[in-house]
């Protein structure tokens, strides 16, 4: 299944370290960022896991839930969750999927349909396709995908960043910048015309025609 930018979250019941779920009533009214490993016991997640419990608080001030997955066992997760607390500082703290039939990583394009066998016995470069940031808004929709490869740690403040994009740009006709950051200037899309402008966003400035910037509207 190939998923784009504004496909639908395919739905789903999964065991997680937190209890049986399904997706869409998971995300409710929230935003989710579902994120992917290949395998537990892996040095480069082993660092993601404990950075995203880190981060925790400022997801959940973004009305953001977390979502991980793995296609080892849930049972696995428990005893690596040890491993993570003791060289990152914290255990997760969000529910982790036991992915151990591929069905979720299969759904979500990370592994072929052909992908079978004991996932126990599955080498990191087996699943190596497995490690993908999804977030998904509360429209069930997805608001974006990152691939990374096994190699490289992922950028969590980054992140948080775009997720501060995409929520600033649900709200108002705005889009945000190259390497934008919260409280910086905004560019009005444009759908909006100029005197609608001068309306929403008084003393905007007109770089050129299709540049317009203004100061970052107010979140509320």
């Amino acid at each position: 299944m190939t998923l784009a930018i504004g496909s639908l979250a395919p739905d789903f019941e999964a065991e997680t370290t937190e209890g049986k779920i399904k997706l869409h009533d998971y995300i409710g009214n929230s935003w989710v960022v579902f994120f992917s490993h290949p395998k537990d016991f892996t040095p480069v997640c082993t660092t993601e896991l404990g950075r995203m419990a880190h981060l925790k608080p400022e997801f959940d001030k973004r009305n953001t839930k977390l979502l991980g997955l793995s296609v080892d066992a849930v049972s696995n997760h428990a005893k690596w969750a040890l491993d993570i607390e003791e060289t990152q500082g914290v255990a997760p703290n969000y529910p982790m999927i036991g992915d151990t039939d591929f069905a979720v990583s299969k759904l979500y394009g990370m592994l072929p349909a052909s992908a079978s066998g004991d996932p126990s016995k599955r080498t990191p470069a087996d699943n190596q396709t497995v490690r993908n940031i999804f977030i998904i808004g509360p429209d069930k929709l997805i608001k974006l995908i990152i691939a990374y490869p096994m190699s490289t740690g992922r950028n969590f403040d980054e992140v948080l960043r775009v997720l501060d994009s995409l929520q600033l740009t649900a709200k108002h006709k705005v889009a945000t910048p190259a390497d934008w950051k919260q409280g910086q200037d905004v560019i009005i899309t444009a759908a909006v015309s100029n005197e609608e402008a001068q309306e929403k966003f008084p003393g905007f400035k007109t770089v050129k025609p299709y540049l317009r910037t203004t100061a970052q509207p107010r979140s509320d």
